[in-house]
């Protein structure tokens, strides 16, 4: 059963341009310690970000911004609002709805094109195996971000376009190296279901069927965060690596010493 986790020490912000945005501090640790606020936090893209938005991140003392967006991504929606002295470092994932031609026929296709692609639990086929891809294919950009951590990166922001897939499971294998329990992550991960973190899908005015419920059944599995997902990301470090351990030294590339400053960086306690 996923535990109740603790609560931030005060009210989460609702930015008004950036969706998803949240401190992943508070979670607790296989060890009894626990993730310090300030220190991660994890968000949908910074494009849209209002000048209020911006001055709330700047203020938040942030070192380095995590960017996991590819070309297409920060083609549709734009580069990140600039915040002085915050170091943006891009290292694009795979896209589980990847490439311009998906995201054509999401906004201007019919009914029956997103049927071929999508239905029949192809939807949720397709982001199962992306999310396995990620764990077995990335392990280059994730033992980067995680090398980056340790050494200075911190306090840090990690996001992609909807702050759910790709920043998702990039904050969910930085949690995994400082100890995190597994429920804990599991339980972080499906607050992207909040109605008000949700990624706001556009379908462009010629589309024929609009935002028609049949069109939004077809998209859910894409825009939703499932258990199942990660659990598949999980399943893939087990079978790949035999677990945990393994996947984190030969997959990751890190060191005992470094592990330890991961812990230093992102942990209360002693």
């Amino acid at each position: 059963m996923t535990q109740q986790l603790p609560q931030a020490p005060s009210a989460e912000p609702e930015l008004a341009g950036v969706r998803n945005f949240r401190d992943v501090g508070g979670l607790p640790t296989v060890d009894g310690r626990t993730v310090r606020h300030g220190r991660l936090y994890r968000s949908g893209h910074l494009a849209h970000a209002t000048a209020a938005d911006a001055a709330f991140l700047a203020s938040l003392g942030l070192h380095t911004i995590f960017d996991f967006r590819n070309a297409a991504d920060q083609r549709l929606e734009g580069p990140d609002v600039d915040l002085p002295g915050v170091r943006n470092l891009n290292l694009p994932l795979s896209d589980p709805a990847d490439g311009a031609e998906f995201w054509r026929m999401v906004r201007d296709g019919d009914l029956e094109q997103l049927k071929a692609i999508l239905a029949d639990g192809k939807g949720a086929a397709r982001m199962t195996e992306s999310y396995r891809s990620i764990i077995r294919e990335r392990t280059a950009e994730h033992g980067r971000v995680l090398h980056a951590i340790a050494e200075d990166s911190v306090p840090a922001l990690m996001h992609c376009a909807a702050g759910k897939d790709r920043a998702g499971l990039s904050v969910a294998v930085t949690l995994l190296a400082v100890g995190v329990e597994r429920d804990a992550i599991e339980a972080d991960y499906l607050k992207s279901n909040d109605p008000h973190r949700r990624y706001k899908v556009r379908r462009g005015p010629g589309a024929p069927e609009g935002m028609s419920p049949a069109v939004m059944e077809l998209l859910n599995p894409l825009f939703d965060a499932r258990a199942s997902y990660l659990e598949a990301a999980f399943e893939a470090i087990d079978d790949t690596w035999g677990g945990t351990e393994r996947y984190l030294s030969e997959g990751l590339g890190l060191s005992p010493a470094t592990r330890e400053r991961l812990r230093g960086r992102l942990l209360d306690g002693a």
